[in-house]
């Protein structure tokens, strides 16, 4: 990833609503949800979350495909990976011993795998 993407993706990020709907949809997995159930789950008017969805789409953090007369959207998470990974890739390399401090954090209420 380089910072140009880096900026977008963290760009469309930056919005309750868009947050509300990547969160719902990681939360959801690789199958997504259809616009009418996000809609319905966020609360959020069709052509407001299709806005929304759009500036996910344009930059990379979702994706879409249509199956009937449904459109189903999911969270692209080879993306979401990407930009972690960008934003820890140089994690203390200016010499500093911080090597558990840049370590992931597990997310409150994530089970540890055993």
């Amino acid at each position: 990833m380089n910072t140009q993407d880096a900026v977008a993706s963290l760009s469309a990020l930056a919005q309750d609503s868009r947050l509300s709907v990547y969160r719902l949809l990681v939360k959801r997995g690789p199958e997504g949800f259809a616009v009418g159930e996000l809609a319905e789950r966020l609360r959020i008017p069709g052509p407001t979350l299709s806005f929304h969805l759009k500036a996910l789409s344009q930059a990379g953090l979702v994706a879409s495909r249509k199956e009937s007369r449904f459109i189903y959207y999911s969270a692209n998470f080879q993306r979401m990976n990407d930009l972690v990974g960008y934003l820890t890739e140089n994690c203390c390399s200016l010499g500093s011993d911080c090597s558990t401090r840049c370590a992931l954090a597990p997310a409150a209420g994530r089970r540890k795998s055993a």
